[in-house]
Order: structure tokens, then C-alpha cells, then sequence
């Protein structure tokens, strides 16, 4: 089967993951909801066995908006990837594992938010169109995971989409298909948007958000004029 090298830059975004075998047509996700100095042992070794299994990328995310961006990058990165195995506890705040399920599923909206999500602000405002599409044409399945995920289960779902013909695993025909048919791309987030929070959610938001900075331009202009004609 086809297998490609990757982007030169792989994997071109930062994040918290170790990198495995390059040509492995599977990446690990783990939901993070922990801060940096409280991980428990368990989502360590989660990433570990992700990684130790022959997984791609193996990693955790925490945020559903900039963590998303991130992870696209990296996939698209490397045509190899072409399962998910999402697991993990579920974040009560950031609904991180839905929106990523969501995303491949049914993609974004005309503002850039993705479809049939409860997460309070899934925006990917920091990647064009043509990426997201890419990276949901060349991810065939997401295996989820979430809130039931042990180092065995990970492992076997690893294995599965390591396999030259079709192996259940709960339900899902799982193989290695081979990589996705065209080039790698070597993305990196624009960081146009560093807060997704406040960030105008659609046309009527943003030209308040204008129509404010403009006047208070105009404020700070006749502030200004005042003081230099000292009135």
C-alpha cells in the first residue's frame, strides 16, 4: 500500500505529544482537562501507550478551538494519518472530544464554527477553509473512546488500523487503507485570533466591534486637539 513522506516541518505546530512511526496511518488523541502540573499518571501513560503502539502522533488536547487548529496542522502534515483513536475523559467545559468528532463529521459554518458542537467556542479562525476540508477528506473515522479509554483498548485500536483487511473493533471495520492521495501540506496557525472568546461570532457583532474602535478614535482625536489648542 502507498505511504508517503511527510511535510519537511513535521509536525509543524507545538503541542504536548511525542511523535512515533511516520508512516503509521493512525494518531492518538487524549482530552486534557487537567492543568500542566496536576496531568495524573494515567493520561501520561495514555499518550505513552499511544505512542509505544506504533501511533503517528500521540498527544492531549485541552481547548476546542486553538488545540483543534493545532492538531490540524500536524495531521495534514502527514497524508499517513487517516484515523483519529479519541479518548480520554470528556472536558465538562471545553466538550474538546465532541468538537473534535463534530468537526470531522460536518465541518465548519460560514463563521467558521464547527457544526452540531455544545462546546461554548469552537472557532477555528486561524486556519483557511481549504485546510479544515483537507483534514476531514483524509480522516476516514474517528474512533472514540472518551471516558472509557485504558492502555489495552488503545493499544487494540492501534493494532486495528494497523491491519491489511478489515478488523471490527466495536463495530468499526478498522485497516490501513494507505495514505491520502495528495501532497502533505506544511500549515502553521495564523494566529490572527489569539481569544477565540472575543472574537465577533457574526457580521452584527463585528460591525459593533467597528463601529466601538471607531469612535473611540474619534475620541481620542478631540482629546488630542484639545490639548494642543489648551481648551
Amino acid at each position: 500500500m502507498l505511504k508517503v513522506e511527510v511535510s519537511p516541518d513535521y509536525p509543524a505546530e507545538e503541542g504536548r505529544f511525542l511523535r512515533g512511526n511516520d508512516f503509521s496511518p493512525v494518531a492518538v488523541v487524549v482530552v486534557l482537562i487537567y492543568d500542566e502540573d496536576k496531568i495524573p499518571k494515567d493520561i501520561e501513560t495514555l499518550v505513552r501507550v499511544g505512542v509505544e503502539s506504533s501511533a503517528a502522533l500521540s498527544g492531549t488536547m485541552q481547548t476546542e478551538n486553538i488545540g483543534v487548529e493545532k492538531m490540524v496542522c500536524n495531521i495534514i502534515g502527514n497524508p499517513n494519518i487517516r484515523y483519529l483513536i479519541l479518548t480520554g475523559p470528556e472536558s465538562p467545559g471545553h466538550s474538546t472530544g465532541e468538537t473534535i468528532i463534530s468537526l470531522v463529521k460536518y465541518g465548519l459554518d460560514e463563521r467558521k464554527k464547527i457544526r452540531n458542537t455544545s462546546a461554548p467556542t469552537p472557532y477555528l479562525f486561524n486556519l483557511p477553509a481549504d485546510y479544515i476540508e483537507r483534514f476531514r477528506k483524509q480522516i476516514v473515522a474517528v474512533v472514540d473512546l472518551l471516558n472509557r479509554g485504558t492502555p489495552e483498548l488503545v493499544r487494540k485500536a492501534v493494532w486495528s488500523c494497523y491491519q491489511e483487511n478489515a478488523t471490527e473493533f466495536e463495530g468499526q471495520p478498522l485497516y490501513d487503507i494507505g495514505a491520502y492521495p495528495e501532497a502533505p501540506i506544511s500549515a502553521r496557525l495564523t494566529w490572527r485570533v489569539t481569544n477565540p472568546v472575543f472574537e465577533p461570532k457574526d457580521e452584527s457583532e463585528r460591525k459593533q466591534k467597528d463601529d466601538f474602535a471607531q469612535k473611540m478614535e474619534e475620541i481620542k482625536k478631540k482629546v488630542a486637539e484639545k490639548r494642543k489648542t489648551g481648551t
